[in-house]
């Protein structure tokens, strides 16, 4: 299947996040999601393995209580049910791969 970037509504999820559902299956998903400088993916869980990339920008990412700096081309995987969260540094968008797919995202 395709998916058009263009096509899919980039929902606004508030404190300068956004994001947009790409495709996905009951097995995986795709999700990009953008931040503005400064804004907070807070921290949680999910029962998802989850890898993201960083498609732009720079962000802390927090995950198990570790934090590192990542920019453009870094990637990181959080295991299921691991604290994890990410601070804009300077204006972006990540790719977040789950398996399997967020129910709660469709």
């Amino acid at each position: 299947m395709f998916v058009k970037n263009n096509d899919i509504e980039l929902k606004d999820l508030g404190g300068g996040v956004s994001r947009k559902v790409l495709a996905y299956d009951e097995n995986i998903m795709s999700v990009e999601v953008r931040f503005e400088k400064g804004a907070v993916g807070a921290m949680h869980t999910h029962p998802h393995t989850q890898i993201s990339y960083v498609l732009e920008g720079k962000f802390e990412a927090t995950i198990d209580g570790k934090t590192e700096v990542i920019s453009k081309g870094d990637t990181y995987i959080t295991p299921p049910d691991v604290p994890h969260g990410v601070v804009c540094l300077e204006e972006g968008a990540l790719l977040d791969i789950f398996t399997p797919m967020r129910k709660d995202f469709v």
